[in-house]
């Protein structure tokens, strides 16, 4: 018969790898805690909504600071908080796996410049990287939501870690016209896409 002292003496002296996951859980938290700081600092910066199509490097562009489209919120988060280039990642994918993406702009190839810039091609991406999350699931702060509004302009923000009062429901943050800023839009507007994107 094992005795108690024996089990929690084998127990003390597992490898440490073993640990391993306690500590990776929490990182996922971390970094979308990063996600919303790197969002909410765009509020007051990005002040304009413009979406018009411009030549920007590669990787790394990006158009003005003080300028974008929902989508650019979404891009520059992830680069300031996670190092994470959307520019790219999108590019390549796309590069590879160009059919898999919307035809909606009738593009025969890749245009680096604007093809992470737009929705559908974002809710692919990170469809294809296995970020949707299961219907079941609840959002959480450094989620991402796509929604269509007024029945036909896709929309993309990032769920903020601000609950709306009264209600249970967070705020998001995007650009819907006026720049950067908090919104409680989430049962506004038809939510066709839910993700949890956060690479390591």
């Amino acid at each position: 018969m094992i005795s108690r002292r024996s089990v929690v003496f084998g127990l003390a002296t597992l490898p440490p790898v073993l640990a391993l996951p306690a500590r990776l859980a929490a990182e996922p938290a971390e970094a979308a805690v990063k996600l919303v700081e790197a969002a909410r600092a765009q509020i007051g910066v990005t002040t304009v909504y413009d979406g018009a199509y411009r030549r920007i490097g590669y990787p790394g562009g990006d158009v003005e600071p003080e300028r974008g489209v929902c989508t650019d919120v979404v891009v520059r988060a992830y680069r300031a908080a996670l190092g994470t280039d959307l520019q790219r990642l999108v590019h390549e994918d796309m590069a590879e796996n160009f059919a898999a993406y919307p035809a909606n702009w009738g593009l025969t190839r890749p245009d680096r410049n604007i093809d992470h810039r737009r929705v559908p091609n974002l809710a692919t991406f990170l469809r294809r990287q296995g970020a949707e999350l299961a219907a079941e699931e609840a959002l959480a702060p450094g989620d991402l939501v796509t929604q269509t509004i007024g029945g036909r302009l896709p929309h993309i923000s990032v769920v903020s870690d601000r609950r709306v009062r009264g209600a249970a429901r967070l705020f998001v943050i995007h650009n819907i016209g006026g720049g950067a800023e908090y919104a409680d839009i989430l049962e506004r507007f038809p939510v066709n896409g839910r993700f949890r994107y956060l690479p390591a």
